[in-house]
């Protein structure tokens, strides 16, 4: 033990979560630590037959109040506060009976749990910590002296800490320890203020500030520092949410490759979630710079690989693959044959075709968690120079199909048109998309006319050798003049799905039934910025 390693003489023990807390009390105890706790805790370790002395009896002041008035007491945060060494301190405290406690153990109520089962609104106020907030940032605050435990993942370091210095912790452990306390209560916090906005919000009949609140706190941790952002000249790190979803980029497990780049996790992110939006047969998009340029179905997944980097080989080069079931061996051979490809990202992987991979030892490889067939709400944010928008995730496909020309598409071109249109939703606005028997032939992204990414789209399915007519067409927006259409008719497109919803939807009606066309409308459109 060293004036820069404490020993440990007194704990206060106070959880919410008591995961591990049992094994804790006991070593602390056989190393000499004398264990002060409150309530349930205090039970708890009484009960496992270790010596704990009550707070209430620490600060010889009763708790009441339903357990609201406990450790809200000078015995405790002098004991937390006091800085060792400093003679007034240590006056103040031979005066007033205060001893320094100097490894502080507490979880917090378990406030967001409670609101997420949707309990009562006093059920939820009561959940609101008060005591163990205090008692965190008093102890982080004096971190030069003392220990503050917020996670029973620390435990085992805090114990093998105190085994190496001779009852203590190290100055660089305390310092960690303290700023993870103020995440936690920095976090906790945030849900209250999110929470109660949203409250007051239903009090005062706008039930949308439930999921917007007057004033929106987030918490992301840092997951990775960049070498450099879009650019290189741009410093850059990966941020992921408290809550991430599984099946998501965010989550995803690296099994081999290179670092991802910043670049990397936008255009893995775009192409994982296209993906995802099918689920019947194996599927494959290829992502470049955010927008899908070959996604295909097929009855196997070396098959909706083959066929969805047949639509632009180009730019499949140096591109993002998705899968929606595990890589096999065969897919995995035939990627690496054909193309250089950044990352591979799937529901899993064979053993086989890991080994595959790994003969490629820049490739990224990446493994998400199966996802869900019904996808849960959440929200988009898009930063702006000075704030943020916010925004219910583009989950909803359709609001409800609708034919409105006098020719009804057949069931290959409906299967294709619904293919199609999940496809657009994913591709950069202006987005059209050409496609046949379940697999892209064109895609025109981000343009500022629609009729130039219909263009686009008939030039690139040109240029990979690929057959227009007899496709189908999507577009993720209405079409404003009979113009685009009439695009896609001369391309060769038999059958259209838009949203509809133009001033001209009528004279777009008529040009399609002019040229023999079917079209579906979907009543929903898919703008992506």
């Amino acid at each position: 033990m060293t004036a820069a390693n404490p020993r440990i003489r007194r704990a206060l023990i106070s959880v919410s979560d008591k995961s591990g807390v049992i094994d804790l009390a006991r070593a602390l105890a056989e190393s000499g630590v004398e264990i002060l706790s409150t309530g349930g805790t205090s039970a708890a370790i009484k009960a496992a037959g270790l010596a704990v002395k009550d707070v209430a009896e620490h600060t010889s002041f009763p708790e009441m109040m339903d357990g609201r008035l406990k450790t809200l007491h000078p015995r405790v945060h002098g004991g937390l506060l006091q800085v060792r060494g400093n003679i007034e301190h240590e006056a103040a405290a031979a005066e007033h009976g205060i001893a320094p406690i100097d490894l502080l153990v507490v979880n917090l109520y378990p406030f967001e749990a409670t609101v997420a089962k949707g309990a009562p609104y006093a059920d939820c106020i009561e959940n609101i910590d008060i005591g163990g907030p205090a008692m965190l940032r008093a102890a982080a605050k004096n971190h030069v002296a003392v220990t503050v435990v917020v996670d029973p993942a620390d435990y085992a370091r805090v114990l093998e800490a105190m085994a190496a210095n001779e009852g203590g912790t190290t100055a660089e452990l305390r310092r960690e320890l303290a700023r993870k306390a103020y995440v936690l209560t920095a976090a906790y916090d945030g849900a209250i203020s999110n929470w109660l906005g949203g409250e007051i919000g239903k009090a005062n009949g706008d039930l949308s500030a439930v999921a917007f609140p007057p004033t929106l706190t987030v918490q992301l941790a840092k997951t990775q520092s960049m070498r450099y952002g879009e650019n290189p000249h741009q410093k850059a790190a990966f941020y992921v949410e408290r809550h991430a979803p599984a099946g998501s980029i965010a989550t995803a497990h690296q099994v081999q490759g290179k670092e991802l780049s910043y670049n990397n996790i936008a255009d893995t992110d775009a192409a994982l979630e296209c993906v995802k939006a099918f689920a019947d047969r194996p599927a494959c998009v290829i992502v470049k710079h955010a927008n899908p340029c070959g996604v295909a179905e097929a009855g196997t997944l070396a098959d909706a690989y083959d066929r969805a980097f047949r639509t632009d080989p180009e730019s499949a080069f140096g591109g993002i693959i998705a899968l929606n079931r595990p890589l096999d061996e065969i897919t995995a051979k035939s990627i690496l044959d054909r193309q250089f490809v950044e990352v591979i990202v799937a529901p899993g992987v064979t053993p086989a075709a890991e080994a595959a991979v790994a003969a490629k030892k820049n490739v990224r490889l990446l493994i998400v968690s199966e996802w869900g067939q019904v996808e849960l709400p959440r929200q988009d944010w898009k930063k702006v120079t000075g704030g943020l928008l916010v925004q219910d995730a583009d989950i909803a496909l359709e609001a409800e199909l609708r034919v409105v020309t006098k020719r009804q598409p057949t069931e290959a071109e409906m299967a294709d048109l619904r293919f199609a249109w999940k496809v657009a939703k994913f591709v950069k606005s202006n987005a059209i998309v050409y496609a046949r028997d379940q697999a892209t032939v064109g895609v025109g992204a981000g343009q500022m006319s629609r009729v130039n990414a219909s263009r686009i789209a008939v030039i690139k399915a040109e240029m990979a050798g690929l057959e227009v007519k007899g496709s189908v067409v999507a577009s993720d927006a209405f079409f404003p003049f009979a113009d685009g259409l009439l695009s896609a008719a001369g391309a060769g497109a038999t059958a259209v799905i838009q949203p509809g919803g133009s001033m001209r939807d009528d004279e777009v009606i008529k040009a399609a039934d002019e040229k023999g066309l079917a079209m579906v409308l979907t009543g929903m459109r898919h703008f992506r910025h």
